[in-house]
C-alpha cells in the first residue's frame, strides 16, 4: 500500500487549466468536511477513461474555498462520484459546479 501526501493549499492563480477546442475544465465547489478526499468523474461516453481530483483547500484573496479540479477533459456529460449529480463539460469553458451528496 502506498501513502499518498496530502498536497497544501494552493493560492489564487495557482492552477493551470488545459482548455480549448474540445477540452474543458471543472471546478466543483465543496465542504470544508471534503478536503483531501478524492472524487471521480465517470465520463457518460464509455470510451473514455474515468478521472479523478483531490479536494484541497484553496486560498483566495477573498477567503478559502474548498474544491476538486479537473484541468482537461473531453467535451461531454459526466456524473460525480458519490452524488449521482452530472455534469456537462463544455470546450474552450470552465464549468463551475458545488457538489451534491443527495
Amino acid at each position: 500500500m502506498v501513502d499518498e501526501v496530502q498536497l497544501p493549499p494552493s493560492w489564487d492563480g495557482s492552477v493551470v487549466l488545459d482548455i480549448g477546442g474540445e477540452i474543458g475544465a471543472l471546478l466543483l465547489r465543496t465542504p470544508p468536511t471534503m478536503n483531501g478526499v478524492e472524487i471521480d468523474l465517470i465520463p457518460e461516453d464509455e470510451g473514455l477513461l474515468h478521472t479523478h481530483s483531490a479536494v484541497r483547500e484553496r486560498r483566495l484573496l477573498g477567503g478559502v474555498a474548498y474544491a476538486a479540479v479537473y484541468p482537461s477533459l473531453k467535451a461531454g456529460r459526466y456524473t460525480v462520484a458519490g452524488s449521482g449529480q452530472t455534469v456537462t463539460i463544455v470546450g474552450g469553458q470552465v464549468t463551475e459546479t458545488e457538489y451534491h451528496d443527495w
